[in-house]
């Protein structure tokens, strides 16, 4: 089964909160098996924000499939059965601060006494070594250290706070990266290895063409065609007070969003600027403002013109896209998986409660 690439595969997770678990979640998905080592009360996750049925949403979302194993580190008959479980692991994640694994005698260089192959991955806010690495952190502080969350500005000039935590993410997915080359790397040399993500670099990596742009033309918003400059490629409001997202960068895309809307003089202004100065910049708004959110979204789906809805995070499970590759599931106690891929969405199993595998696996060690 396509869906279980990495079965055979045990990580253990010593993550908590949302980039590592995210990142273990994934890994999960591809058909590895996670043992998530929690402190006694748990992750803090399961304790904080929104929660469901008295454990958190935040939780919830990013662990589930695992198992759970519940252990005070710093006890050392907890840490002896740890090291005993590590012999029979291929993988393991964690996310402390830089030094916190060593105090627990859980660091890369003790570990791999126990198993020398292991492959061993840190996500940390600024990377093992310098003085910003004992600093805390978080996702609004590597967006902000990355030039990212300069790039999301509303028109003032005033940096919009962002509602998604895409620092964490890009890492989450960073981390999973290096999982899988590690993993290659150990197949080809049968070797083990370790290595650090800083979010906040992964984060800056993806600036790269930004920072060639400014170099060059002194521009800070990247590339001009895909920053909102020209009518051919930004967000329009609907008469309802929705959103469009139009992309028609390609004139065959141009063109047919012209012809399906009746107004093919403006063929000639594909790639004009959307400035109050351009008529068929204002004409544009104008015309988005004339339909509603419904019958541009009708639209969207009848004519190949790159014209996409803007959709509230409440209306994905209904859209047809994600219907139709059934992206999103539901169990009928209501979690939710979004499968990244359709092969992996094989239903939600669901996240452990506190110490819930500890018995089957550490107990008998």
């Amino acid at each position: 089964m396509i869906g279980k690439l990495l079965e055979g595969i045990r990580i253990l997770d010593f993550t908590n909160y949302l980039p590592g678990p995210y990142a273990t979640q994934r890994l999960a998905d591809l058909g590895a098996e996670v043992i998530k080592v929690e402190p006694l009360a748990g992750d803090p996750a399961r304790h904080t924000g929104v929660k469901r049925d008295g454990t958190g949403v935040v939780y919830l979302a990013n662990n589930h499939g695992k198992m759970s194993v519940a252990v005070d580190l710093k006890d050392e008959g907890d840490r002896d059965k740890i090291l005993s479980l590590v012999e029979g692991c291929d993988v393991i994640l964690e996310s402390f601060r830089p030094g916190v694994m060593s105090k627990f005698g859980l660091d890369y260089e003790i570990v791999k006494q126990y198993k020398p192959d292991v492959i061993y991955c840190s996500i940390t806010g600024y990377g093992n070594h310098g003085r910003w690495s004992k600093l805390g952190s978080h996702d609004i502080n590597y967006m902000a250290l990355s030039g990212m969350l300069a790039q999301l500005k509303d028109n003032s000039g005033r940096p919009i706070h962002p509602s998604i935590t895409i620092a964490d993410y890009f890492g989450s997915m960073a981390a999973c990266e290096m999982v899988l080359a590690l993993l290659w790397k150990k197949e080809r040399s049968s070797l083990g290895g370790y290595h650090s993500i800083s979010l906040t670099e992964v984060a800056a990596s993806f600036m790269g063409t930004h920072l060639l742009i400014h170099q060059e033309t002194g521009e800070e918003q990247g590339i001009t065609l895909l920053n909102g400059e020209l009518i051919s490629y930004g967000i329009y409001e609907t008469k309802d007070g929705r959103f469009l997202a139009l992309g028609a960068l390609e004139k065959k895309f141009w063109q047919n969003f012209c012809v399906a809307v009746d107004r093919e003089e403006w063929l000639d202004a594909h790639f004009s600027l959307r400035r109050n100065s351009n008529p068929v910049s204002v004409e544009m708004e104008k015309l988005f403002a004339e339909r509603t959110f419904e019958e541009w979204t009708r639209l969207s789906q009848e004519v190949d013109c790159c014209l996409t809805p803007v959709l509230e995070v409440g209306e994905l499970p209904s859209y047809p896209f994600f219907q139709e590759n059934n992206s999103i599931f539901h169990d009928d106690k209501g979690s939710v998986k979004v499968a990244m891929h359709r092969w992996s969405n094989n239903g939600v199993k669901p996240a452990p409660f506190v110490g819930e595998h500890t018995a089957r696996l550490l107990d008998e060690l």
